[in-house]
């Protein structure tokens, strides 16, 4: 019986290894010389050289990318948790006859390639005067993450007990005071698991961010690190200072609110 939990700890320190050994190996790299990285990839460098960093900043628009990605970003975001959250709360709470249709048609996007839509995408984007735009990229990148963010919240929602909206019918309060004042407060979990998803999700999209745009006035971080691969493809030292520029933020951000993502997922896949 003692050699279960052994082996399990021993699984997940492994797989632990795996997944900290490539940021680890980016990091000092970031900090070593390019003299240092070329003799030796595994070693630590004499001294670490932070002004990496200040060349990665200076010979690239990663200033400019990294405001892209916040108004882009935090714009679909908001999009998506709105939409979402009235949506899924009226399949989960409500029957209606187009109901399953509506379901299967979320579920059957999941499976959508991104390729499969590029080439009406751009022509409806620039007959709507949207490519190389921020909206643009809002609308996509909220269209990416309502599929799940739905299934998310509407498991969570099946979890919620319908006494706590008849109990708010009985003492008079209306369907959208229920909806705002007792169900979004409960469902707090669920909608911040939806937050980081999405966050994690488009933060990192090249693909759109790439085809949608043609200039740095609405290109996003992942953008950069295509930019560096050519500006620094003599400066090693720079290109990995720039991946870690371009990746920390979502690093930081999961490993912040990573008990957020658990709590609401593991809600909204039991109903109880």
């Amino acid at each position: 019986m003692k050699r279960k939990p052994a082996l399990a700890y021993a699984a997940m320190a492994v797989m632990a290894l795996i997944s900290i050994a490539p940021l680890a190996w980016v990091f000092i790299s970031s900090l070593k010389s390019y003299s240092e990285i070329n003799s030796s990839a595994f070693s630590l460098p004499a001294r670490p050289r932070f002004d990496n960093y200040v060349s990665a900043f200076r010979h690239a628009p990663i200033l400019r990318y990294f405001a892209n990605s916040v108004v882009i970003v935090g714009a679909g975001i908001a999009l998506t948790v709105t939409l979402v959250a009235m949506s899924a709360y009226a399949a989960a709470r409500f029957r209606f006859r187009a109901k399953p249709v509506i379901i299967a048609l979320f579920a059957v996007s999941l499976l959508l390639p991104a390729q499969s839509i590029t080439q009406p995408l751009f022509a409806l984007y620039t007959a709507l005067n949207l490519f190389d735009t921020k909206a643009g990229l809002v609308l996509v990148y909220a269209a990416m993450g309502i599929p799940i963010a739905f299934f998310v919240m509407y498991g969570y929602y099946a979890t919620l007990p319908l006494a706590l909206e008849e109990s708010a019918y009985i003492d008079g309060a209306g369907f959208f005071k229920t909806f705002t004042r007792i169900i979004l407060p409960m469902a707090k979990p669920g909608l911040a698991t939806v937050v980081i998803l999405q966050f994690t999700d488009t933060w990192n999209e090249f693909y759109y961010a790439l085809m949608l745009t043609s200039g740095n006035r609405a290109r996003t971080v992942p953008i950069a690190l295509n930019y560096y691969m050519s500006a620094f493809a003599n400066n090693y030292s720079a290109l990995f200072a720039a991946v870690v520029v371009t990746v920390a933020p979502t690093i930081v951000f999961f490993v912040v609110m990573q008990r957020q993502v658990i709590d609401g997922l593991t809600s909204g896949a039991v109903k109880g």
